[in-house]
């Protein structure tokens, strides 16, 4: 094994973050535009691609790998993928090997692939769902249907897979449902995570007014639930605590009034194959045009080196940044893996 990537400020990248597709079956207010064009086949990476390019960076530290998209699960064949990378669990942990396999997913397909991603060995999945209303639910996914989400849920909980909720919080929007996320977590034995919006492309949503800061939720909560403070981490920016009421964990991810940048640990694959080494910057190293050319593992292990090296020390997320702004990030966050 090899020396964990560090970037310049010391900072050792154990976390991947690999999209398989840019594409969903929902068009959520705060991730796309209601009229998406999704990228050309041949443009996105081979899964034969992303096992070399995600062998590259386990064997170089990083120990937790989740899959994203859009959704990827609506990617045909994706569960030869999720074999392959579970295969990196088995492996003796003083050897290059993976501590955990993960996923987001919208949930709509979890109730054909949750024994699947089981067997492959994926133990715990973070589902977006931002309302427990199923008119709200379509609005905000646009062509959600919240039963169809909610039966994969079940059928993870029936598969033995932990559970993360993952709630967009939006002014004006599901701002009035946070108490009755809790308590439906608490029910069903899942944790639920509230995450502030992102300025990533234009979806057609004004975002800058759907802008809620968490410290405020919080500290509204607090007023009806116990919220005991933990040290508790999965790897990922969240930052817990333990409801006594349910006996489940509450996060809150705070990428604009608290960001989280002095501990990242973590990077984005495209599905493009793009090395995004933050989220909240435009700037991108390009895997898959290196790899198509023929260049070995060893070039690519250099190539993710130099990228984490640039790895900037914080992000650049500005609600009212102008569109003109060379800062702006203009792609969408489907397209950069969730």
């Amino acid at each position: 094994m090899n020396r964990p990537f560090l970037d310049s400020f010391g900072r050792a990248v154990t976390y991947l973050r690999a999209s398989v597709t840019d594409r969903c079956d929902m068009r959520c207010l705060y991730c796309m535009a209601e009229e998406m064009t999704f990228l050309p086949k041949p443009e996105i990476l081979s899964f034969d691609e992303l096992e070399r390019i995600c062998g590259a960076f386990i064997h170089n530290g990083v120990r937790r790998l989740r899959i994203t998209g859009g959704e990827p699960l609506v990617r045909r064949d994706v569960m030869s993928f999720f074999a392959a990378m579970g295969e990196w669990l088995k492996r003796p942990r003083d050897e290059a090997h993976l501590d955990e396999l993960t996923l987001t997913t919208n949930g709509s397909r979890l109730g054909e692939f949750a024994e699947p991603l089981y067997a492959a060995g994926v133990r715990r999945i973070n589902v977006s769902m931002d309302s427990l209303d199923p008119e709200r639910f379509r609005t905000i996914t646009r062509r959600g249907k919240l039963e169809k989400t909610l039966d994969g849920i079940r059928a993870a909980r029936k598969a033995g897979l932990k559970i993360r909720i993952n709630t967009v919080a939006m002014a004006g929007l599901n701002d009035d449902e946070f108490d009755d996320m809790l308590a439906w977590c608490g029910q069903i034995g899942a944790d639920l995570c509230l995450i502030e919006t992102m300025p990533m492309g234009e979806t057609g949503d004004d975002r800058q007014n759907r802008y809620l800061p968490l410290d405020r939720v919080r500290a509204d909560l607090q007023h009806r639930w116990t919220l005991e403070p933990l040290t508790y981490r999965t790897g990922g920016p969240a930052r817990y605590a333990r409801v006594a009421e349910t006996g489940q964990k509450i996060g809150f991810i705070t990428p604009m009034s608290h960001n989280f940048c002095e501990s990242c640990n973590r990077v984005r694959l495209s599905c493009t194959g793009q090395l995004y080494s933050c989220l909240g910057h435009e700037g991108a190293s390009d895997l898959r045009g290196p790899l198509r050319a023929g260049m070995d593992d060893q070039g690519i292990i250099r190539l993710v080196q130099s990228a984490i090296r640039r790895k900037p020390k914080g992000h650049d997320f500005m609600l009212d940044r102008p569109a003109d702004d060379p800062a702006r990030i203009a792609r969408h966050m489907s397209v950069t893996g969730g």
